[in-house]
């Protein structure tokens, strides 16, 4: 089953299936922007989920997004009554890095049945599709909304485990190559890279419309090379990795999150900072 879904299909489903708005900005200082544009208008039904508060944890020593609570997710499905059998949809506005986070923290969560909007509200709008400021209730206490979580059902790394990866198999930096190699750091404050991780930013698996890439294999392909093993993704505090791993997904390919990522990884003094292009 593939883990995306069209702007038309998704209109074709709408009534069958619970949709989350998980619009978010890394970069703004507004921690409301999100919100802001839900409400400005969104996908008819649609339940706002907020990145930094429900599907993360405070910031501090396990990086600035660390795993949230599961309990908070779970109350939070509940609220936009989910059940175990209900299909979820998560989006955001274009390029689908807060919705994989969406869509991997639901399956680490045990919660099968997630797909993300290609192309984001972006590509509902360009569908010439309707769109709401209704804002739904809450659907808590209901009997619709019961759905039980359960933690652990995807692959994680800590730090170590991402070390050993990035020697014995293929750790992923999704981050952009100016950040990978050192030469800037716009948001923590040590630049550079885990030693032996491969750069690949995650702007090179989207198409200009903000879209998957078709030709995704090929790119997984030229990304990887010759080099074998398990596969680990981390970026700067856990976000957009999970869109390589969503990426990776419906090619077939199962990989790690290193969930704390390089902002947890240099909370360490005594863990080894590279810069520069790896060899190879």
């Amino acid at each position: 089953m593939t883990h995306l879904i069209s702007a038309a299909e998704l209109a074709q489903e709408i009534d069958d299936v619970v949709v989350l708005d998980v619009r978010w900005a890394l970069t703004t200082a507004n921690t409301s922007a999100g919100r802001d544009d839900y409400e400005a208008g969104h996908v008819p039904g649609a339940f706002f989920v907020d990145l930094d508060t429900e599907l993360a944890a405070p910031a501090g020593a396990g990086g600035r997004h660390p795993l949230p609570d599961p309990l908070v997710v779970q109350a939070v499905l509940r609220r936009a009554g989910i059940t175990p059998r209900s299909r979820v949809v998560a989006y955001d506005g274009k390029e689908s890095y807060a919705a994989a986070r969406a869509w991997w923290v639901l399956r680490w969560l045990g919660i099968d049945d997630v797909r993300v909007l290609d192309g984001g509200y972006a590509a509902w709008l360009a569908a010439g599709l309707p769109v709401s400021t209704e804002i739904p209730g809450d659907r808590e206490g209901d009997r619709h909304g019961d759905v039980e979580v359960t933690p652990g059902q995807l692959p994680t790394l800590d730090a170590d485990g991402a070390a050993r990866l990035a020697r014995d198999g293929l750790l992923l930096d999704a981050r952009a190559a100016e950040r990978y190699v050192g030469e800037t750091e716009p948001i923590d404050p040590v630049a550079g890279h885990v030693p032996g991780a491969v750069n690949s930013p995650t702007t090179a698996w989207l198409a200009e419309d903000g879209s998957f890439r078709r030709d995704l294999a090929a790119h997984w392909a030229a990304v990887r090379g010759d080099r074998v093993g398990a596969v680990g993704v981390y970026c700067g505090s856990g976000v957009t990795a999970a869109h390589h791993l969503l990426a990776l997904a419906e090619l077939g390919v199962e990989g790690a999150l290193y969930a704390g990522s390089w902002s947890e990884w240099i909370r360490d003094p005594s863990r080894p900072v590279a810069t520069g292009h790896e060899p190879g």
